[in-house]
């Protein structure tokens, strides 16, 4: 495809217009022969400096906001409108993917991996056509937007044609907003889940990462919303926002019957019948009913196919039940970790309830002394381990958790994960239940430079035999 063609909207020579691109990339690395590299501003240091290396591995030519000295032609472009170009020039060169399906894009602090899953699950059951974006999928939970069209283009590639229906429901973080990482998409729902406290290393405080959620609640990004109003920010959000609004609460689930099996409960006069496990996946299966029920789907077709949709990998995904429960889940958060402990309680009576459990490094410190506590507040044994620690002391991390747990509580620490989990099913006795919170669906661990392979739930299975 021309250049010309890809920045319509910029005045070109003829030598520069009829450069052919393949690709588009921000990261110099990634650039092949062909390829069109967006020197981005980034936290640390500016892209500019990188469109020498973006041309050594092959890129034919650039875009910046200011003047660089290059070997390959630089457009310059206003930086207001860097971005907005950059998701423009993603889409063109693949297709134009996001007119392909409708969209649905799933922001929150808890919750968004589990409604996008079940969004595209729901989909294919009901026999549409449906997948998803997000942490399951791809390395950041919204991918910047080359990558981000590429998936896109990927998926909407692979649906069947005859299907009555596409859907693609995509997780949208604070940070992809605030960095305008969907910038030229333009959802057919949007919906939020809940807001607690997370990333506020980022944002700094609650209100800040409330407004950058919110900026996907306008006619620039969406057509209509789905919100989770029993939680205070959705409430504010759903008063606030200018679309049209499907207002969810707890309420719309009646005869709720919850086991280690699954969950039974009636929804708008139908019975729903989920192998689902825990309260908070009550909450997920209406949000995600109540997406379907605003793309076109039916009622009682949307009950029924609730039946066919699997468990979240690594949402309170129980693992052994024989004797010793173990359930594994990525609960990384004070409210997503309480809600998860209640849940146990509540399903599994009066066995003691052994958590194993860390925070990432390089993330939000002043959420690791809050995780300590309600860690300690809702289990008989808390043991605190790593998490990914990073580039961070896997003892510091251990030491600023335990500064917040409950006096008198039984709590151990052991920075090997491994060794933690081991402890916690040597203590447990039949009855009690081991829950392994915070990585959830990860496969690998993070430790300095080094990428191990690391699975709660292997793990735990090995060491139960």
């Amino acid at each position: 495809m021309q250049l010309g063609d890809i920045l319509e909207s910029v005045s070109l020579d003829v030598a520069t217009s009829s450069i052919e691109i393949t690709n588009v990339e921000i990261d110099s690395r990634l650039c092949v022969p062909g390829s069109l590299f967006f020197a981005l501003a980034g936290g640390h240091t500016s892209g500019n400096r990188f469109v020498d290396d973006a041309a050594d591995h092959g890129a034919l030519a650039a875009v910046s906001s200011e003047r660089v000295v290059a070997s390959i032609p630089v457009v310059i472009v206003p930086e207001s409108q860097l971005r907005a170009m950059l998701a423009h020039a993603s889409s063109a060169i693949v297709g134009h993917p996001e007119f392909q399906a409708s969209l649905v894009g799933v922001t929150g602090t808890n919750g968004k991996t589990s409604v996008t899953t079940l969004v595209s699950a729901l989909a294919r059951a009901l026999g549409w056509n449906g997948a998803s974006i997000g942490t399951l999928t791809n390395e950041r939970t919204t991918p910047a937007s080359p990558e981000l069209f590429r998936t896109l283009s990927a998926l909407v590639t692979g649906f069947e044609p005859e299907r009555v229906s596409s859907v693609v429901a995509l997780e949208v973080s604070s940070h992809a907003l605030d960095q305008r990482r969907v910038e030229g998409l333009r959802f057919t729902v949007a919906v939020f889940t809940n807001l607690s406290h997370d990333h506020l290393d980022y944002h700094r405080t609650m209100d800040e990462y409330f407004e950058a959620k919110a900026r996907l609640f306008n006619p620039e990004h969406a057509k209509r919303a789905v919100i989770w109003c029993d939680d205070s920010y959705g409430a504010r959000l759903a008063d606030m926002a200018t679309l049209p609004v499907t207002r969810v609460h707890r309420s719309d689930a009646s005869d709720v019957t919850e086991s280690l099996q699954g969950t039974i409960f009636f929804w708008r006069g139908h019975l729903v019948n989920t192998p689902l496990v825990g309260d908070y996946n009550v909450d997920n299966a209406l949000m995600a009913m109540e997406i379907l029920l605003s793309l076109g789907a039916g009622e009682a077709e949307i009950a029924t196919a609730m039946a066919d949709v699997a468990s979240v990998p690594g949402r309170f995904e129980v693992v052994n039940t024989d004797g010793i429960i173990v359930i594994v889940d990525y609960a990384h958060t004070p409210e997503g970790l309480r809600r998860l402990l209640e849940d146990v309680r509540r399903l599994v009576g009066t066995g003691r309830i052994i958590t194993v459990f860390g925070c990432g490094g390089d993330r939000d410190r002043a959420k690791r002394p809050e995780m300590g506590e309600v860690a300690s507040r809702n289990s008989q044994i808390t043991i605190v381990t790593s998490d990914n620690p990073r580039s961070e002391s896997p003892d510091a991390i251990i030491d600023s958790i335990i500064e917040g747990t409950v006096a008198g509580a039984t709590v151990l620490r052991s920075r090997d994960r491994r060794s933690a989990i081991q402890e916690a099913l040597r203590l447990a006795e039949p009855g009690d239940v081991v829950v392994l919170a915070g990585k959830g669906h990860e496969t690998t661990q993070v430790v300095g430079d080094q990428v191990l392979e690391f699975d709660d739930r292997i793990i735990a299975r090995e060491l139960l035999k």
